[in-house]
């Protein structure tokens, strides 16, 4: 998984300095074009490492499945 575009989690900071995640799903259409959805959660949190254990928890994510781009 190194094309950050296949990532799943999305980690970015908002304008107040709080960090959220955003999931992205990935399918592909008949054609094989990719159709990419994205949900940001509703959750914040202080520091990228708190949203990496809330990743991991709630959506078994694994090491290296994190952008920040």
């Amino acid at each position: 998984m190194t094309d950050p575009s296949s990532r799943p989690f999305l980690i970015n900071k908002d304008e107040v300095g709080n960090f959220r995640l955003t999931v992205r799903t990935t399918r592909y259409n008949s054609r094989g074009y990719p159709l990419v959805t994205a949900t940001l959660q509703d959750e914040t949190f202080k520091t990228a490492n708190a949203v990496r254990a809330f990743a991991r928890e709630n959506f078994q994510a694994q090491p290296g499945e994190y952008s920040t781009k």
